[in-house]
């Protein structure tokens, strides 16, 4: 594991986190991205809410994305989700998945970290935003990089 945001992970890590979404989507017509830059300035939940905008996660049908971002030089996360998700989930459900990678994280284990919020949170958008047919994929599922 390198130290920018690109290195963070390696190739199989980044194909084992994109096959955790497509995995997560496959019973939801809900998204979810992973995001991974090395710094940002401020608040994290502002500049997730700014990365989110950018991705156009705030596009899809059924405002159902969610976005797990990592700035790995900060040491500082976030997961928002989109007005479509946020209304229907508990509210402390962001800050259950985010206590459970957090564990992870310490022990240096990013990806399995990721891996189970990804996984928790396709079987809660399943709940809410389940498959129908004719659902597309509205977003890629390959992890994204800021431009540091």
């Amino acid at each position: 594991m390198g130290t920018g945001a690109k290195n963070f992970f390696s190739i199989q890590e980044r194909d084992d986190i994109r096959q955790a979404i497509m995995n997560a989507e496959l019973d939801t017509s809900g998204e979810i991205r992973v995001h991974i830059e090395n710094t940002f300035s401020g608040d994290v939940l502002d500049r997730a809410a700014f990365v989110f905008k950018q991705l156009g996660m705030n596009k899809t049908e059924l405002r159902n994305g969610v976005l797990i971002y990592l700035a790995v030089k900060n040491r500082r996360f976030a997961i928002i989700g989109d007005s479509g998700i946020h209304k229907l989930v508990p509210e402390n459900y962001w800050n259950e998945i985010k206590a459970k990678m957090l564990d992870h994280f310490r022990e240096n284990r990013y990806t399995e970290g990721l891996i189970e919020a990804i996984t928790s949170t396709g079987i809660h958008l399943k709940k809410h935003f389940p498959y129908h047919l004719g659902d597309v994929n509205e977003l890629p599922d390959e992890v994204s990089f800021g431009k540091d």
